[in-house]
């Protein structure tokens, strides 16, 4: 039996060959022509594909990778565009699998926007119906000209950017956005709370990133004429804890991601709450992040913490279980969470390619997902592209985030 790291080494001189030439997947079983039922004339005609040709750029860094010197350390240094491409490859088996024949380009990237350049020249590439990467915003930004003037779709898979730094109108954004985070937090406190017996609180240290949560959040109760919040900003809670009052119901939204900053800010507020004396009422609301950074637990809980998030996966799910059976007897390990988001886009889009053929960015608005680790329900913007705003909202219940929404 081979050890996880001779695996490792094999998956990377595979990708190396995969990456030099398109890695192909098919199968025999042509894809049967669709029933014709009542007024046939008024059917539009599904112009289906003999083959449906996808690329798929991610950045391996094979030019990088030391093969014969490669450590524990380094291997899980490549995992995440491995464990993508994995999980991405079993989304479009298990589609294949119902009869649509696919090619599979894979690509590397080396997360250089020179290679990506050269991918251009690749036949195989400019024969694509459908392009998934790059992975990080300079590479996405970097095809934009390439994708505006061929008119060829391409998929942001991972990035969490705003579509409007692209300006593409064939952009697909799979991951929500900052501002798309801050108008569901701030219609949820919207449809929830009393705005007469209400205070929203942004505590917001100001640095560039704070403020990215923090302007939309007050941009959406600034523009509300009918609203008739409270609305103030502190730059910690301790400057909050001066301006309290009795009686009031506090909605604070923290909005740094900065640990050193955020646990002093948890343990202010959950005292406050919980004075002997009588403490103040704090319903508490988080950076989308939080979910990956260790707080205490206990804390979140009392102050009623919510975040938003893109993505949760179900472990008691019948189909995560499935998953993580295949995935587990085809690679001999776990999937990580990069599997599970490469087996939903490539599930997704595999079946609209399948089902719609040519004309399957008409149904991307129309057809919402709810996959294992992702869902996804498309908008269109003429200039921004089709933007994922699936969101849910969850809460620290039983000491585990649950989802209300």
């Amino acid at each position: 039996m081979i050890t996880k790291k001779e695996y490792w080494i094999l998956i990377y001189f595979s990708l190396f060959l995969v990456a030099c030439s398109p890695k192909i997947v098919t199968t025999n079983k042509p894809t049967p022509k669709p029933e014709v039922k009542e007024k046939p004339i008024e059917k539009k005609a599904v112009k289906r594909f003999s083959q449906a040709n996808i690329s798929l750029l991610v950045p391996f860094k094979l030019n990088e990778a030391n093969l014969k010197f490669m450590s524990k350390a380094d291997v899980e240094k490549y995992a995440m565009p491995i464990d993508f491409y994995q999980g991405f490859k079993l989304g479009l088996d298990s589609v294949a699998a119902s009869g649509l024949n696919f090619k599979l380009n894979v690509f590397d990237t080396q997360d250089e926007n020179s290679r990506i350049g050269d991918i251009y020249n690749n036949d195989s590439f400019r024969k694509s119906n459908l392009v998934v990467g790059p992975v990080f915003p300079n590479g996405i930004k970097y095809i934009t000209n390439y994708s505006k003037l061929n008119n060829v779709p391409v998929v942001s898979p991972l990035a969490a950017s705003r579509p409007s730094d692209f300006n593409n109108p064939n952009l697909i954004s799979i991951v929500s956005n900052i501002d798309l985070h801050a108008k569901k937090i701030a219609s949820y406190i919207d449809k929830n709370f009393t705005p007469s017996n209400t205070i929203i609180v942004i505590i917001n240290p100001k640095k560039t990133d704070d403020e990215q949560l923090a302007s939309p959040l007050r941009n959406y109760f600034l523009s509300k004429s009918s609203n008739k919040f409270v609305v103030q900003e502190y730059a910690s809670a301790f400057t909050f804890e001066t301006k309290m009052i009795k009686g009031k119901q506090y909605v604070v939204v923290v909005t740094s991601s900065d640990r050193a900053f955020v646990v002093p800010t948890i343990d202010k507020l959950f005292k406050l709450k919980n004075l002997a004396t009588g403490g103040y009422s704090i319903s508490l609301f988080g950076h989308p992040t939080w979910s990956k950074q260790n707080y205490p637990t206990d804390k979140l809980q009392a102050l009623n913490t919510v975040i938003t998030s893109s993505y949760k996966v179900d472990y008691k799910s019948i189909n995560v279980i499935n998953f993580i059976k295949k995935y587990r007897k085809k690679y001999g390990f776990e999937p990580g969470e990069y599997a599970f988001k490469g087996f939903d886009e490539g599930y997704y889009f595999a079946k609209l390619l399948a089902t719609y053929g040519e004309d399957y960015l008409s149904y991307l608005t129309k057809e919402r997902y709810k996959g294992l680790h992702n869902s996804f329900t498309f908008m269109y913007d003429e200039q921004l592209g089709y933007i994922n705003t699936s969101l849910m909202l969850l809460q620290y219940r039983n000491f585990a985030l649950n989802v209300i929404e």
